[in-house]
């Protein structure tokens, strides 16, 4: 049976491999030698691992039997520690191997450092039941991956795509007419089960949005004194958001009663690097 999970993920897999351009040079890929090798991914650095399908799919789409790498696919948010050596049981074509390395371990990199990162914040957080969310800071061409990578690391998606949750940005205040005006241009749109999310930026902005009947505040750049005060004005199912300034240096600060989820773009944009290696032996 095929897999609807790598399968899913080939074609964007495809148009990443065009970029080393190897049918440029028909000759080096006819040399590629089919030599069976043993591979052994090293941990450089202590991490918590994710992207693993995305690592699997790029062998995947060279034509490598999928099952060899199956062990791995159900490690996404297990933690290794540095010099931990994972064997793959079985070797594969030197061709497939070298071809896929460097795509496949910078698609498990690039996930396992925002899962790192994030659950890195988690840890902090999770004492207050404060749940942390990313943003549309990612990537082009990335942002399923580094959302994934988000949920793996214990944090959660703010939104996909502009159209999952409505949100009226400053833009949009401007444009169409202040709080009120942005409302009803999302209300219009007919979209029954979309939430409307309103940024804030003062304390009057944030009463006249309560008073049009929104439920869901971004609390802005606001700074924690200001945070404190604004949930004085919270009401019955109120939502809380807080976005902007927040790092994990002084998230504890943010951590604050009536505060139901903080927004950081730095979840994705900001994680270091974690170190991953992958070796090749002869059999």
């Amino acid at each position: 049976m095929e897999d609807f999970i790598l399968n899913s993920l080939s074609p964007q897999i495809k148009t990443w491999l065009d970029e080393d351009d190897l049918t440029r040079n028909f000759y080096y890929q006819k040399s590629l030698s089919s030599q069976k090798v043993k591979l052994y991914i090293k941990i450089k650095s202590p991490l918590i691992l994710a992207g693993s399908d995305y690592f699997v799919a790029v062998f995947s789409t060279l034509g490598c039997d999928s099952k060899v790498f199956d062990f791995i696919r159900g490690w996404d948010g297990k933690s290794f520690g540095a010099q931990e050596v994972i064997e793959v049981p079985e070797a594969i074509s030197f061709g497939i191997a070298v071809t896929a390395e460097r795509l496949a371990l910078n698609l498990l990199q690039h996930a396992s450092s925002i899962a790192t990162w994030t659950h890195q914040h988690v840890q902090l957080a999770k004492s207050r039941n404060i749940k942390l969310l990313d943003t549309r800071k990612t990537t082009p061409g990335l942002r399923s991956l580094e959302k994934y990578a988000v949920r793996v690391g214990g944090g959660f998606n703010h939104r996909l795509g502009q159209t999952d949750t409505w949100m009226i940005k400053d833009n949009h205040k401007t444009c169409l007419g202040g709080v009120a005006g942005a409302y009803e241009f999302f209300q219009k749109q007919g979209a029954l089960y979309n939430n409307t999310v309103v940024e804030i930026h003062d304390l009057e902005e944030l009463k006249h949005a309560q008073d049009l009947g929104l439920k869901f505040f971004m609390l802005d750049n606001f700074n924690p004194d200001q945070i404190r005060e604004a949930i004085k004005f919270k009401k019955d199912k109120d939502h809380f958001e807080v976005s902007g300034g927040v790092k994990l240096s002084n998230l504890t600060d943010y951590l604050i009663d009536g505060v139901d989820a903080i927004s950081m773009g730095s979840l994705i944009y900001s994680a270091p690097q974690v170190d991953i290696s992958l070796k090749f032996r002869p059999v």
